[in-house]
């Protein structure tokens, strides 16, 4: 089969793989129908995620046709039409028992990578990392899917893949993330650091659990021009504007209640020093240190605010402890528990409250997937998301 393959910082390749088999009774084997690049996944393009491999398949933001199941498999059966969660989670260990999903205790397959690198291991994800349990993605033809009878979600409507596709990951995501900002308290002014698709979702998130206001930051013109019209959000423009003092004359001075950092480790710096830095960082050595939005959501969110992190981070990086602390503000963040959110917010979808399609801006087959991961990761062409559909040759 065809597959998108990571061989090395920025070296992403459509090679034919070995087609995947089952490997345990509680498996699938899934025809993919459609894929996408997360922006999450730039992370792994750029060497800021460690523990790749060479031949590594990448992708978690994937959807199908079940093809083959394991012997112990009883709620999917061959035909199915299925979304599959970015999470692997077996859906019996403690933290799966508590909603936890992303925190799994069994399916991260590399956990001592992990523990040395984070205390403990979290769940094992699709195609990314051997810090994560070094799974193959569904960038491809056919995608092995452990765990079958807790991670898919079974589809039965007729909606195009468009539609359904962005609950393996970013409107889960995105909702999780304004779930987190904003809590049980309605009526929050919430600012959303990125305006890439998990902060489109995140907009669209904290509209839907009843925000006053919604203030998005970014540089992209036309990702603040879809936060506008598809978000219904305000902008600011961090290259044009000091993104404190705007949000400082737009809350009468108080600070906004709530902030997403919706970026994650590859936030550009602002201004001059911020710019040079980041540049000099990234294309040297693949990291910085230094999480210029989260850093800034520090200094812009009101006292006692709170702060929601779905962006990715791998590594230790500079936090200001100080100022967090002695504004009482509270962080929340984590990968998503995925298990937690797809049905109600499959019948959303259904219900026509989101169109998920919207953000699409590049469509294509697997061969394209290298260019396309090239034109996201440098915001060329007003690309926002990229879906591929990997038919057979």
């Amino acid at each position: 089969m065809r597959a998108l393959v990571w061989n090395g910082t920025n070296d992403i390749r459509c090679e034919t793989v070995d087609d995947p088999r089952i490997e345990d009774p509680r498996d699938c084997i899934l025809k993919v129908s459609s894929t996408a690049i997360c922006g999450s996944d730039l992370h792994l393009m750029d060497g800021v995620v460690p523990k790749m491999k060479q031949g590594d398949i990448l992708g978690h933001e994937f959807m199908g046709e079940v093809v083959e199941v394991g012997a112990d498999v009883k709620r999917l059966k061959v035909g199915d039409r299925v979304v599959v969660p970015f999470t692997i989670s077996c859906g019996e260990c403690w933290f799966c028992q508590r909603e936890m999903y992303s925190l799994c205790d069994t399916t991260n397959r590399t956990a001592e990578n992990a523990r040395a690198a984070m205390g403990h291991a979290p769940a094992g994800l699709f195609g990314y990392s051997h810090l994560t349990g070094g799974y193959s993605g569904g960038q491809a033809e056919y995608v092995r899917v452990p765990h079958a009878d807790v991670g898919p979600i079974k589809l039965e409507n007729d909606l195009p893949d468009d539609k359904v596709l962005f609950l393996s990951d970013i409107f889960p995501t995105g909702w999780m993330a304004a779930e987190n900002a904003i809590g049980d308290e309605k009526g929050k002014t919430v600012a959303v650091w990125g305006a890439g698709p998990v902060g489109q979702f995140a907009v669209r998130s904290a509209w839907m659990m009843g925000a006053e206001r919604v203030i998005v930051i970014d540089r992209v013109p036309e990702r603040l021009e879809l936060a506008a019209s598809y978000g219904k959000a305000e902008t600011i423009d961090y290259s044009q504007t000091d993104v404190k003092e705007a949000l400082d004359e737009m809350t009468g001075g108080r600070g906004p209640d709530a902030g997403i950092d919706a970026v994650g480790a590859e936030a550009h710096g602002h201004g001059v020093l911020g710019d040079i830095k980041d540049k000099v960082e990234l294309h040297t050595t693949g990291m910085s240190d230094q999480p210029f939005a989260l850093q800034e959501m520090v200094m812009s969110v009101r006292k006692g605010g709170t702060l929601s992190v779905p962006g990715v981070y791998a590594d230790k990086v500079t936090f200001p402890i100080g100022p967090f602390m002695n504004k009482g503000l509270t962080m929340k963040s984590g990968q998503t528990h995925m298990q937690r959110y797809l049905a109600p917010l499959l019948k959303r979808v259904e219900a026509g409250e989101i169109d998920l399609s919207e953000i699409i801006t590049h469509r294509g087959d697997l061969k394209d997937g290298p260019d396309f991961y090239k034109t996201f990761r440098d915001k060329h062409d007003g690309c926002i998301k990229c879906v591929m559909k990997p038919e057979e040759l």
